[in-house]
């Protein structure tokens, strides 16, 4: 690429990077607190921000092992959920919370509202942004604290951690299987697929894009590049002036989607443990289906959701059993990178 294509790339991605901060500070009206205890964090403190809807069945389990994790402080945005979730939440003394009516797919997806809550709250503050059934794990979490890991990002100048969304599934049709609300819901999700990814390197952001798992087989072989995308960047030393730009597939400014090793070597990545797949996935699917929130175009997506109505059996002979983060290393799917 020449000096000028460089230029006027930089140039468009600075122009769009504006718009979208002045966006979520225009939407921020559409938010309302519910519960501000944003005076308790502190400048060394790790947040998490999230959006979330009727996830009362996760929530116990989804922020036990956040706080088991070093995280300080919740920033999470209620899209109206009716399941009691937004009560559980501000019952908690460590969560802010805020609730909105507004239509997510037309606030890019949460991420109207997340942007305006990092650009008060989340800047020079390593941040973990996630969804409501995605679990960070990363070498050494049983034993090692965040804040290890994210002094360690800080020393070696690293200010996004990368990692990739593993799918866990049941052996089994997802609707028999049994969940009790509260409980670790990897030790009913136990299962993985160790293989079928592709990755290439998208040219418009220069962010990884890896493809596969349980839904690509099962829902998406024979369109593999609608299947859903599993890389992401959850962990970063966040800085207002940034944005995600599809949930945290990739980030603004480009530089920063760069964080995987390009000449052969590991850098530094962890896994979301994506625990989708629970008993309430199928009424969770019919009810996505019909508020069509979740896509650009849910139109294309209707096949996929039939496919989950149905209560799909992911499990085959292939699959693997979940074991530890070790075991994850060892198969490739995340890497130390350095980290001793």
């Amino acid at each position: 690429m020449g000096l000028w294509s460089k230029l006027w790339r930089a140039y468009r991605g600075r122009i769009r990077r504006r718009y979208l901060l002045a966006r979520a500070i225009r939407r921020r009206r559409r938010l309302c607190a519910v519960a501000d205890r944003t005076r308790d964090i502190r400048p060394e403190s790790i947040l998490l921000f999230a959006t979330i809807r009727n996830e009362s069945a996760r929530l116990a389990h989804f922020l036990a092992h956040y706080r088991a994790l070093g995280v300080d402080h919740f920033l999470i945005v209620d899209n109206d959920s009716r399941d009691g979730s937004r009560e559980m939440l501000a019952a908690e003394p460590d969560v802010s919370l805020w609730h909105t009516a507004a239509s997510y797919r037309l606030h890019r997806f949460g991420l109207d509202w997340l942007t305006w809550l990092m650009i008060r709250y989340g800047h020079n503050h390593w941040c973990v942004t996630v969804d409501a059934d995605e679990l960070l794990i990363y070498p050494h979490h049983d034993t090692r604290p965040l804040s290890a890991l994210t002094g360690w990002l800080d020393q070696i100048g690293q200010r996004v951690y990368p990692a990739m969304m593993l799918e866990l599934y049941p052996k089994g049709p997802v609707e028999a299987q049994h969940y009790t609300p509260g409980a670790d819901p990897t030790a009913l999700l136990c299962w993985f697929d160790a293989g079928n990814y592709t990755i290439v390197r998208q040219p418009k952001t220069r962010a990884l894009w890896i493809q596969g798992g349980p839904r690509a087989r099962m829902f998406f072989a024979d369109r593999p590049r609608h299947a859903p995308t599993l890389t992401k960047i959850p962990l970063a030393r966040w800085n207002r002036r940034w944005v995600y730009l599809n949930s945290t597939h990739s980030i603004l400014p480009e530089r920063l989607n760069e964080c995987y090793d390009q000449l052969g070597g590991e850098a530094p990545s962890g896994l979301l443990l994506h625990t989708k797949f629970l008993p309430q996935v199928v009424d969770k699917a019919a009810e996505e289906k019909r508020r069509r929130e979740h896509f650009g175009r849910p139109e294309i997506f209707d096949s996929y959701y039939d496919s989950l109505i149905a209560s799909p059996d992911f499990w085959t002979p292939q699959s693997q059993r979940l074991s530890g983060w070790r075991q994850l290393e060892a198969l490739g799917l995340m890497s130390r990178g350095g980290w001793p």
